[in-house]
């Protein structure tokens, strides 16, 4: 593991799928501002992008806090994953 990621939870499927952290990204941030973001943002505390803490194990919901974190995101935007798109 890089950076500081080796101290964070390991992702052993918890509440936030990979699938729905990269959903979170292009809805909050846009397609392409927000893979850019997760390629590029070295989020602190972590030492890394989200995408490395993601490759080293980082559970996504962590990683996605910590995204909303810095780049100072509402709390509806923050828990964007938890609503429910059949409403």
């Amino acid at each position: 593991m890089s950076g500081l990621a080796a101290g964070l939870p390991v992702d052993k499927g918890g509440v936030v799928k990979h699938s729905e952290f990269w959903n979170a990204v292009e809805t909050v941030f846009g397609p392409a501002y927000g893979r850019s973001l997760a390629q590029d943002l070295v989020l602190p505390g972590l030492g890394v992008t989200c995408v490395q803490a993601l490759d080293d194990g980082v559970a996504p919901e962590q990683v996605w806090g910590l995204l909303c974190e810095e780049t100072e995101r509402s709390d509806a935007e923050r828990w964007i994953f938890r609503s429910d798109p059949r409403r």
